[in-house]
């Protein structure tokens, strides 16, 4: 989960809303990261997720990321968690909940869909406190029309 706040705070160079994911391989060794690069990139499906998700399967060589963790500071959305099922890694581990888009188990709960073929195991919570720091003081940042 620290790796994946590098990430994040990363993000915050191009203006991003600050979330970073890395996947780690079955050893646990980290074969990918990914940060928020939906400004940067002008990217609507530029989510931390999704962009570590690509170069994981690029890094391995094939889609099917059996074996792998997806971790995340912010727990993801429906678009994010869908990614996670087709990707197919073995868990996803997520920092701050996300009571407005949260498909983890918040909002919705996407990986763990009894009618989706595959479901990876969860595990929420991780350095939370930190996670929710970093977005609450982004977004704080915003109030009132002001951008950074």
């Amino acid at each position: 989960m620290r790796a994946a706040l590098v990430e994040a705070r990363a993000a915050l160079e191009t203006g991003d809303v600050p979330i970073g994911a890395v996947v780690l391989d079955a050893d646990d060794a980290t074969i990918a990261v990914g940060r928020n690069v939906r400004e940067a990139d002008a990217d609507p499906t530029g989510h931390a997720e999704v962009v570590a998700l690509r170069a994981a399967a690029r890094a391995v060589g094939e889609w099917r990321l059996a074996g792998c963790t997806l971790v995340v500071t912010l727990e993801p959305c429906t678009m994010c968690a869908g990614a996670a099922v087709l990707s197919r890694v073995d868990r996803v581990v997520f920092g701050a909940y996300d009571d407005k888009a949260g498909a983890v188990g918040s909002l919705w709960d996407v990986v763990r869909d009894r009618r989706l073929n595959h479901r990876p195991e969860v595990v929420a919570g991780v350095l939370a406190e930190e996670s929710a720091a970093l977005l609450e003081e982004f977004f704080a940042g915003h109030r009132g029309g002001r951008r950074t």
